[in-house]
């Protein structure tokens, strides 16, 4: 069960589509993060974001983060059903995995619209 509008799960998509679409690691990793960031009221659009953040640390050989990305698909879905997430969390190795952080002002514009 999804608790996003279509206009936040619209931003969901684009800053998916940005990610793929990013000319810089750096980039695609911003825009991943930003995704995460919306994702985790929607159990099945917060455990893709971590597919997506697992396929992109692989393809880098990073064996650190393709590790917490595996975690955190495991506990994605249930986080997300039982409302246990931290709110503005980027969903990154080193943000942790139940470390609040701000929402960056543009997204917290779409969350209230």
């Amino acid at each position: 069960m999804s608790r996003l509008s279509p206009q936040v799960r619209a931003l969901y998509h684009r800053e998916m589509t940005a990610a793929t679409a990013a000319a810089s690691i750096e980039q695609r990793w911003r825009h991943l993060e930003r995704a995460h960031i919306i994702s985790p009221p929607d159990p099945l659009l917060h455990k893709m974001n971590h597919v997506a953040m697992l396929k992109l640390a692989l393809r880098e050989h990073d064996r650190r983060e393709a590790l917490g990305q595996l975690v955190r698909i495991v506990v994605a879905a249930p986080g997300s059903l039982t409302g246990r997430y931290p709110q503005g969390n980027t969903g990154r190795v080193d943000a942790g995995l139940m470390t609040p952080m701000t929402v960056p002002a543009d997204l917290a514009e779409q969350f209230s619209a």
